[in-house]
């Protein structure tokens, strides 16, 4: 029996000893897949796809990233080596705005070429998965750029990540697990702010980070002219796609972000389709400038975007500097099933409403009128009739209207003590659109209670509504009159100019 349990533990050893040298050898491997949520299988819908155009489950990926229109997409490469498109994956949250990040704690999502190897992919995440972009990378440091722990992870939330429902997440973390296995060293993350067609170019042309979204629209050019991920190096603070050594050279290039390019050339078939892109696209964004394309707002103070689909599944959903955001477009797709699971924490994008000052609540008080008070007081002026009528209804005391009646002047002046300037017109702007309501440039002092009074004789002399004549200054009303007011009489010419 001691003979026996010896022998077990020795063979006990001698296993655990070749599963620490297998550990050791294919350390990746055993991380990337450490637990469960790590090791779930790709979803045979994806399998089907994959043998559906001809990719192998462990060939390549390359991951493209949309801020503007919020979508991640997977690509991966099939048997004729290129790349094709495998599936987009809506981005549930994403934070900053359009454009590079440049410095920690500014929010920003990063923008340009990345490269995740395995050991950048995180399978302990506290946001479910997650795997590293990589940022800064050397472009990012030559310019002084800084930040760190930037992200692709799940729980949809963002501080400068890209935040994806935790079901998206490891879909996309068993494509990257899946690549490494096959043997791929490293696959690329490609950041935009849009997708760089000439209707956004176009958009943007005034956006002052438009020099660095041309400079990686030539990356994004070279895939797509070859669907090949594109080489990528760095020199003279800025990116350099698919260099090759020149003629006659003996050894490659090399490159150094801060520092001189060296001598390179770009292979002959790819310059000559990229370059032919690139001016077939400069034309057209050329031509919708000039057929007055309108240019995108800047510097909304928005935080980040979402996607539509995710937008609508929440109360008050937006999505921010993401397009889709109307509500009748939110509308349609709430019937539409969310991919994954959206946390009940999740905080979407909110408008900043101080840009939203566009019309004061009181457009009367200043002498040089905003254009939006102007069309306040347009709006104003074309309902004039309606308006007036009604505000003098609710506000001239009983005499007043007398007096109106009969045709006894001083009607102006009772005209204008019963409807003074409301205080509030001399306060500054409120910020919320919504409260510069029309009614709210026009309404005078609050009406006052009703006071009894005798009633009228039926035929009134002419002394009587004179002597009544100073009574407006009480704003009072005979309690259930009605008075009424043509739209031709004096008072109502006179209140136009008021």
């Amino acid at each position: 029996m001691t003979h026996r349990t010896l022998v077990r533990a020795l063979l006990t050893s001698a296993v655990l000893a070749a599963g620490v040298m297998l550990a050791g050898c294919d350390s990746d491997q055993i991380s990337l897949a450490q637990n469960a949520k790590a090791n779930q299988p790709v979803p045979p819908k994806l399998v089907a796809a994959m043998t559906e155009k001809d990719m192998d489950m462990q060939s390549p990926i390359l991951v493209r990233l949309f801020k503007q229109e919020a979508e991640l997409e997977v690509w991966k490469q099939n048997r004729s080596g290129q790349f094709a498109l495998l599936k987009t994956y809506p981005i549930c949250r994403w934070s900053g705005d359009l454009g590079p990040k440049v410095r920690e704690g500014d929010r920003q999502a990063p923008e340009g070429f990345y490269s995740i190897n395995p050991s950048q992919m995180n399978p302990q995440s506290a946001y479910y998965l997650s795997f590293n972009t990589g940022y800064p990378n050397a472009f990012d440091k030559a310019l002084g750029r800084t930040g760190s722990q930037l992200m692709v992870h799940g729980d949809c939330s963002s501080r400068g990540c890209y935040a994806m429902t935790d079901e998206q997440i490891a879909e996309i973390y068993s494509l990257g697990r899946e690549s490494f296995f096959g043997g791929q060293k490293a696959f690329q993350l490609q950041a935009y702010p849009f997708r760089m067609t000439p209707v956004n170019m176009a958009k943007h042309r005034n956006n002052p980070n438009m020099p660095f979204w041309k400079m990686i629209k030539e990356g994004y050019d070279h895939f797509e002219v070859t669907k090949q991920e594109p080489r990528v190096d760095f020199c003279e603070k800025k990116y350099v796609f698919d260099a090759v050594k020149a003629p006659g050279a003996t050894r490659d290039p090399v490159f150094d972000a801060s520092a001189k390019c060296p001598a390179y050339v770009i292979p002959e078939e790819i310059a000559s389709a990229v370059h032919e892109k690139e001016q077939k696209d400069a034309a057209e964004t050329a031509k919708l400038v000039s057929k007055g394309t309108p240019v995108a707002r800047l510097n909304t103070g928005i935080d980040g975007g979402m996607n539509a689909i995710f937008a609508s599944k929440i109360p008050e959903g937006n999505t921010g500097l993401s397009e889709g955001g109307d509500s009748q477009a939110l509308a349609s797709m709430s019937l539409a099933r969310a991919p994954g699971t959206i946390p009940g924490t999740v905080n979407p994008p909110k408008p900043n409403l101080a840009v939203q000052q566009e019309e004061p609540v009181v457009a009367t008080t200043s002498s040089t009128p905003s254009s939006a008070s102007t069309r306040v007081a347009s709006a104003n002026a074309s309902d004039k009739s309606a308006s007036d009528k009604s505000t003098s209804d609710k506000s001239e005391g009983f005499f007043s209207s007398f007096a109106r009646k009969v045709g006894i002047g001083g009607t102006a002046d009772a005209s204008k003590t019963t409807a003074p300037p409301a205080p509030a017109a001399a306060a500054p702007a409120k910020p919320k659109v919504a409260e510069a309501k029309p009614q709210s440039v026009v309404r005078v002092a609050p009406k006052a209670e009703p006071k009894q009074a005798a009633k009228p004789a039926p035929k009134p002399a002419v002394t009587t509504a004179a002597a009544a004549a100073p009574a407006p200054s009480s704003s009072t009303q005979l309690a259930g009159s009605a008075p009424v007011v043509q739209t031709n009489s004096f008072d109502t010419r006179f209140s136009a100019v008021k």
